[in-house]
């Protein structure tokens, strides 16, 4: 967590709930005409558009479980609680509109720190066109706790679920794969370093790893790839998001569609920092691909009549096909050999 000086920083009893709420949402203007009251009443009046149907989402962080201040930028940690919503959202092929952020705090916590937090969240706000619209603040015991509604819309007959998927249909996905937890273990490694050292000018060793340290601190959400998929005419049968990892979220979609999968190793994305990264970690780069989770990148099935469009993508790469039930879910290996797929991504309850 960033050290200020003492003598600047204000207790948040200084300024009471509704004078933090007051400072903290100030500069958050609305920007969406269906956004029509935002923060300041006892509700938010949200009014879709047209033809538009209302996507909801809500995402929880807590300290120690989903994030450690020893060594994640607070504004970085607002950022990213706004943006793996937005993510959520573009997952079901909508549009996010508006956020709600509710927000536990202990004593450790200053006004300053928030204000942190809540520029995070302003400059993911402001990239995405979102608004803010809400929320709550409260004193915590356990550390600091960070709960974000997200809600956006989709023409109504446009969304995505993950239960569309048909035999046949090609399994796509944006971007690379195992970036973010490389990130985090890499922050995990130096903060080890740090402590063992005893030193308080200690520098961690990021050189030549800023994309990966990017991936985990400061992910984006694929609003540029829906974009590209309306623009090719291109509508998923299926579709979520790589928050937990790639064998789960392929389980989730073929448990929802009642299909199975093949997927190849040699075709999953993965960018040159991971792989030196896994190397020098003695980590397998492919399970880290298939398992880390945190990539917020688009997984999602077209059916085969797409190929020519999908492979006009130049962010999108097909890694394989949906199979019928009965052959259930494998990762075929580079010598062609089949591994269920297992899921081993993340999960809160096991960490």
């Amino acid at each position: 967590m960033e050290k200020k000086d003492k003598t600047q920083e204000t207790e948040i009893s200084d300024l009471g709930e509704f004078g933090l709420i007051s400072r903290l949402t100030k500069e958050f203007p609305l920007k969406n005409s269906s956004s029509k009251l935002g923060v300041g009443d006892d509700a938010a009046i949200i009014e879709p558009e047209g033809d538009k149907e209302i996507l909801v989402t809500t995402d929880l962080l807590l300290e120690g479980i989903h994030f450690d201040v020893r060594y994640v930028p607070l504004m970085h940690l607002g950022y990213k609680a706004a943006v793996v919503n937005f993510s959520d959202i573009y997952a079901m092929n909508g549009t996010p509109k508006q956020i709600t952020v509710s927000i536990g705090v202990s004593s450790r916590f200053t006004v300053e720190h928030l204000d942190m937090i809540y520029a995070g969240i302003r400059l993911a706000c402001e990239a995405y066109g979102v608004d803010m619209v809400g929320g709550d603040t409260s004193a915590s015991v356990t550390g600091l706790v960070i709960s974000v509604t997200c809600l956006g819309e989709a023409v109504r007959g446009e969304s995505v679920k993950r239960s569309g998927a048909k035999e046949t249909d090609l399994i796509c996905v944006s971007g690379d794969l195992g970036a973010a937890y490389m990130g985090l273990q890499l922050l995990e490694r130096e903060n080890k370093v740090a402590a063992e050292s005893g030193d308080p000018q200690f520098q961690p060793d990021f050189a030549g790893k800023e994309y990966i340290l990017q991936r985990q601190l400061r992910p984006e959400a694929r609003k540029d790839i829906i974009e590209e998929l309306h623009a090719a005419g291109i509508k998923p049968t299926s579709m979520m998001d790589v928050s937990d990892g790639l064998s789960s979220e392929l389980l989730h979609i073929c448990k929802s569609s009642d299909v199975g999968c093949r997927v190849y190793e040699d075709r999953i994305p993965i960018d040159y920092q991971t792989a030196v990264m896994a190397e020098e970690l003695n980590m397998n780069l492919v399970t880290a691909a298939m398992n880390g989770g945190e990539d917020y990148e688009l997984l999602f099935t077209v059916p085969l009549t797409d190929k020519d469009k999908i492979e006009k993508l130049s962010n999108v790469k097909m890694i394989g096909y949906i199979t019928k039930p009965s052959l259930g879910a494998a990762l075929v290996t580079r010598d062609g050999s089949e591994i269920p797929v297992k899921a081993q991504g993340w999960n809160a309850f096991q960490h």
